[in-house]
């Protein structure tokens, strides 16, 4: 059987012969292709190496047996009025064991980490290492460089997780105010804590909590409460700027305070003077008294006149005046002279039931109306208990406590036109609330006189700030803890307001137990001890609210003011 053929040139079943310069290009294209490779080999494991690397680092997780890392969710930042950081999140790392497979000797591992992260002892660091559970954190809030020279120890038990953390720029600045987060995520105090579910919400995480805090006068307020606190070897203090229009708490100060970015470092955190301290604010309580004499018509004239000549017996207790007269007095010198027993004649004639009905008009009943979490109710005598003797001594501050928050709340109701409206901690950028009206406009305009005179030519005097018209009332009263009063403690207190001819802003300022000093020639009253301070605070705060302090300006107080002939009953 003959063979099939095949056409002439064909290049099926045979390979064809290459063509001239063929086998040189193939022999090119395979030298290329070799050298790739060769790149490849020798580029690919670095880079593998590198990120294999930066995952170990940065991204490595305890294993599915071992607990869960507990991180710092993403938070919004919380900024002040004008848009500076008070609170951020930012990246930082958790450094934990896995004690059961530690291949480093614990003691000596214990020390190379200990001079790394310089915050926490060789002790405690040991103690983690060795813990029989089969997962312990040595550190959280690790920065990137102390986490790669931890990681450039080589110990494989020990893991590196990346965190969200929050940052407080500021240290101690506000911290009472602005509060902190847990490691949780979750906010544990002030701020951070009323405000939690709109800082995680992740719709708004790129949305800024715009506080009503203006960090500028947050720090004057806090350097001015710091320096009295020392200079008086007090126990504390705490300040209070508010906006007296719109309720906006501009600076808010509570001493002794932390550092937010390390509440728990030094113990609890001290609780919040200004919003959760109760105190009798003494003598502040004399405006409202005499603010609810005028209110209800028992006052008719500044000029009627009061039995300050001699103490006043009352149930068995005795009623003195710590800067006696020993004449009759004018609602003015009333005011001006602090006198005790001229402002518990007022409050007998005012009764019981309108005190109580204006103490809660302007909020003395509970709480004070305010986003912070960390408040209480005011402590006020049972109903029961509530005769003239009680109703004599709360017109002066005494058998009464309440916070400074509650005090300034209620100067700023009675200097803005008697309109009562809750306190924020929020930039308020509209119309501020309509609130509530508590006093008149003649009230209140005749109260702002009173207030004046009291630091032109009363117990205030020190806290006259040339061209601001500064106006207040001290206080000085006995420290009372849990219903009982501390010997021969006291609370000194200065509730002020200003420019008193259109007041802006009420600052209330409280030292808790000062001690005396050179500075005050030993006093510990409010006069000589924390009036200065308002002076002080206000010459500084003043421009920076866009207060300008104006010389010829002031309000008329001289027709408050007795005759000479007038002044002898």
């Amino acid at each position: 059987m003959g063979a099939i053929g095949l056409p002439s040139g064909s290049a099926i079943g045979a390979r064809s012969a290459p063509l001239p310069g063929q086998h040189q290009a193939a022999r090119a294209l395979a030298r290329q292709r070799l050298s790739v490779l060769l790149l490849l080999f020798v580029a690919v494991p670095p880079v593998l190496a590198l990120r294999l690397g930066e995952l170990a680092l940065f991204d490595a997780a305890p294993a599915a047996a071992t607990p869960a890392t507990a991180t710092t969710g993403e938070r919004a930042d919380i900024v002040d009025r004008n848009g500076v950081e008070l609170a951020r999140t930012f990246s930082a790392y958790a450094i934990s064991v896995e004690p059961r497979r530690l291949a480093s000797e614990p003691r000596a591992l214990a020390r190379r980490i200990a001079a790394i992260l310089t915050d926490r002892s060789e002790d405690e660091i040991y103690a983690e290492l060795t813990h029989r559970g089969s997962f312990r954190y040595i550190a959280r809030r690790v920065l990137p460089a102390e986490a790669k020279r931890i990681n450039d120890l080589g110990e494989p038990a020990i893991r590196l997780g990346r965190e969200a953390e929050r940052l407080y720029p500021n240290f101690s600045l506000g911290a009472h105010l602005i509060g902190y987060a847990d490691n949780e995520g979750h906010g544990a105090y002030g701020v951070e804590k009323a405000f939690d579910a709109r800082l995680t919400d992740p719709a708004r995480r790129n949305d800024p909590l715009r506080l009503a805090v203006d960090v500028r006068v947050q720090q004057a307020l806090d350097s001015e409460l710091r320096a009295i606190v020392a200079d008086q070897q007090a126990e504390g203090a705490a300040g209070v700027v508010l906006d007296v229009n719109s309720g906006e708490v501009v600076a808010m100060v509570s001493l002794p305070d932390f550092n937010p970015n390390a509440p728990g470092k030094d113990g609890q955190p001290a609780f919040n003077k200004a919003s959760y301290g109760r105190y009798e604010l003494g003598s502040t309580f004399k405006a409202l008294t005499i603010a609810s004499g005028l209110e209800s018509g028992v006052i008719k004239s500044m000029q009627q006149r009061y039995d300050a000549t001699r103490p006043m017996p009352m149930a068995g207790f005795v009623i003195h005046d710590d800067h006696p007269q020993n004449s009759w007095l004018t609602v003015p010198e009333v005011f001006i002279h602090s006198s005790n027993i001229g402002t518990a004649r007022i409050a007998l004639e005012v009764g019981r039931e309108r005190q109580r009905a204006m103490l809660e008009a302007i909020g003395f009943m509970k709480p004070v109306e305010i986003e912070l979490p960390e408040l209480r109710n005011p402590q006020l005598p049972p109903l029961s208990n509530w005769g003239d003797l009680a109703t004599m001594t709360i017109s002066y501050g005494h058998g009464i406590t309440v916070t400074p928050l509650h005090l300034a709340s209620a100067y700023a109701t009675l200097v803005n036109g008697g309109i009562y409206r809750p306190l924020t901690l929020l930039r308020r950028d509209g119309p501020p609330p309509a609130g509530r009206r508590v006093f008149s406009e003649k009230t209140s305009a005749e109260m702002r006189q009173l207030l004046r005179l009291t630091v032109t030519a009363g117990t205030g005097r020190k806290a006259d700030a040339a061209g601001y018209r500064v106006g207040g009332k001290t206080g000085t009263a006995e420290k009372n803890e849990n219903g009982r009063y501390v010997r021969g403690a006291n609370v000194s207190t200065f509730a002020a307001a200003f420019p008193m001819d259109a007041p802006r802003y009420v600052v209330v300022t409280m030292i808790d137990n000062p001690r005396g000093s050179k500075a005050t020639y030993g006093f510990r009253t409010a006069g000589m001890v924390i009036a200065p301070v308002v002076g002080r605070l206000v010459t500084r705060i003043g421009p920076l609210l866009g207060v300008t302090p104006d010389p010829a300006r002031d309000l008329d107080t001289a027709s408050l003011m007795p005759t000479p002939a007038a002044v002898v009953e």
